[in-house]
C-alpha cells in the first residue's frame, strides 16, 4: 500500500489542518516508509506468542483505593477569594 499527494490532502482536510504544496509531497515519503515498517511487521510470525503490556514482567505496584478528602480543606480555602460554610462562596449567575 502506498500513499499519494491526493490522499494526504484528503487526511489532512478531515483532520483540518491545513498544509502548503512542500508539505504534502515531504509527507509522501514519510508516510509510505511508515506504511513499509508496519506491512514488515505484519510479516512477522506471531502464532504462539503471548501478548505483552511490557517486555519485562513486572508486576504494577497500586496503592489501596480509598477515599478521603484528604484533611486540607483549610487550606485550599485559604486561596479562596471568598468562603463560606466551608466551601468556595461564588456571585449568583441566575438572571
Amino acid at each position: 500500500m502506498s500513499v499519494d499527494a491526493k490522499q494526504v490532502r484528503h487526511v489532512a482536510k478531515l483532520a483540518r489542518i491545513a498544509m502548503s504544496d512542500a508539505e504534502v509531497e515531504a509527507l509522501v515519503p514519510e508516510l509510505n516508509n511508515i506504511l513499509g515498517w508496519v506491512e514488515q511487521l505484519a510479516e512477522v510470525d506471531t502464532d504462539g506468542v503471548e501478548p505483552l503490556t511490557a517486555v519485562i514482567d513486572l508486576p504494577l505496584r497500586l496503592r489501596d483505593d480509598v477515599v478521603n478528602d484528604g484533611n486540607v480543606r483549610d487550606a485550599v480555602l485559604k486561596n479562596a477569594p471568598d468562603a463560606q460554610h466551608g466551601f468556595f462562596a461564588v456571585p449568583k449567575v441566575i438572571e
